[in-house]
């Protein structure tokens, strides 16, 4: 990744960015928590329970019997309720709603949290340039999140009875992506640009793949959340017997389809990672890699072994919601690790962030 966040040597000035750094972050802060909202909301089954795309006035709830009882009416026409829910009282329906609305409360507050502060640091002139350019980058993506959320739900409104694990896969991986972004554009502000020197830069390709391994899990995951995969071979290390199950891939469309094969997926991309993550971080620490390399591949590490021990507790424990939600907070870590490890790789230290060791 090489986005640049400056257009000349006076906008690295700590100063000056320094607020727009601190911004950035405070923002992939909030979408971390729109990420583990989000997650909750699928793990209560809540996501359905607004039926309509309102960006402006959805922002106000319900605030009389009447239009929780318009509300109730809608959610009653979808084959959720009718295949699933059918009987649910008024105040077990409010229930799901508070989820819904606040995950997309949380998005508008979101878009709010990005904006003003964009509008305020270009009229100062902290915002110039290319990171003008790549901050206006990163609010389309989010606009674009909102769409894409919408499309997501829209897809279990009429036939299904959940939303698409396609759609869902796409919505979280968008998420995750801007996440990822607005850290790595923060830490550009506070590190600098400057190419690191060959110590550092020899580590290049493992940050970069352990990346790009990380991202494809989070998208794997996506698939077992949007099939409720987890719910089902709640067993390990053996997965229906055995390590690798006779009926794994059975169909064309298994790895994406099959609750066996997409959770057998999300296994076997967890081992590999670990496996390669160790590897790294011994080689980082026994070839003598610059310091921050090594606390940033060991913070790595440990998020990791961390998130693969609470993951299989999740699985065992069958998915209650407040481990699920643990555990997609766990995502959000390892990638902000992946890329911090990623951008001291690829840039040279900086006193800024060594202090943070």
């Amino acid at each position: 990744m090489t986005i640049s966040t400056t257009s000349s040597s006076t906008d690295s000035l700590p100063d000056r960015t320094r607020p727009v750094a601190i911004w950035l972050l405070s923002v992939a802060a909030l979408v971390a928590l729109m990420v583990v909202v989000g997650g909750l909301t699928r793990l209560t089954e809540s996501g359905l329970s607004i039926t309509e795309w309102k960006p402006v006035t959805g922002a106000i709830p319900p605030l009389s019997a009447e239009v929780w009882e318009e509300e109730f009416d809608k959610y009653r026409q979808i084959p959720q309720y009718q295949l699933v829910n059918k009987g649910m009282s008024l105040d077990e329906f409010k229930t799901i709603y508070w989820w819904e609305w606040g995950h997309r409360f949380l998005g508008r507050l979101i878009g709010l949290a990005f904006f003003v502060p964009f509008v305020w640091f270009l009229a100062t002139g902290r915002l110039r340039g290319q990171l003008a350019w790549t901050c206006a980058g990163l609010f389309i993506l989010g606009g674009l999140q909102g769409g894409l959320g919408w499309y997501m739900v829209a897809s279990g409104l009429t036939e299904r009875v959940s939303v698409s694990q396609y759609r869902l896969a796409a919505h979280l991986g968008l998420a995750f992506l801007i996440f990822a972004a607005l850290v790595w554009v923060a830490l550009g502000i506070l590190r600098g640009n400057a190419r690191a020197d060959d110590a550092n830069r020899r580590w290049i390709g493992w940050t970069a793949g352990l990346m790009g391994l990380v991202y494809l899990q989070i998208i794997l995951g996506a698939f077992v959340a949007g099939l409720d995969a987890g719910i089902i071979y709640n067993t390990w290390p053996l997965m229906d017997g055995a390590f690798v199950p006779d009926r794994v891939y059975a169909g064309e469309m298994a790895a994406f389809e099959d609750h066996m094969t997409v959770q057998f997926n999300h296994r076997m991309l967890a081992y590999l990672i670990c496996i390669l993550t160790v590897v790294y971080c011994w080689r980082v620490v026994a070839d003598g890699a610059p310091a921050l390399q090594r606390r940033a591949a060991m913070w790595f590490a440990t998020g990791v072994l961390l998130q693969v021990l609470i993951g299989i507790w999740t699985l065992l424990a069958v998915v209650p919601v407040w481990l699920g939600g643990v555990h997609q907070f766990g995502a959000v870590v390892v990638l902000g690790l992946a890329v911090l490890q990623a951008h001291v790789a690829y840039h040279r230290d900086d006193k800024a962030v060594q202090q943070l060791g």
